[in-house]
């Protein structure tokens, strides 16, 4: 059940990056895209954790999985700092 709900989070989190994409090739408003790439990474995390906790148990991928979080949001702390008006 665990699994299902991490790949729920990762689709989810890729949907919200679809949108925001979507949002950004209408209106283009940089911290949208900025937003959509750090949701693209929360996606790749949440992947991430099902292969570290379903996939592959015997392995610790913890480490990795934490630093494409702290990447995708240290993008969007960029986009909001250097993306300001």
């Amino acid at each position: 059940m665990a699994g299902f709900i991490y790949l729920l989070c990762a689709a989810t989190s890729l949907f919200c990056s679809w949108l925001l994409w979507s949002g950004f090739r209408r209106r283009r408003v940089r911290l949208l895209f900025w937003a959509s790439l750090c949701f693209l990474g929360l996606a790749g995390e949440n992947v991430m954790l099902y292969i570290d906790k379903e996939v592959v148990p015997n392995v610790d991928l913890s480490m990795y999985r934490l630093l494409v979080g702290l990447a995708s949001v240290a993008v969007l702390v960029y986009g909001l700092v250097w993306e300001a008006d």
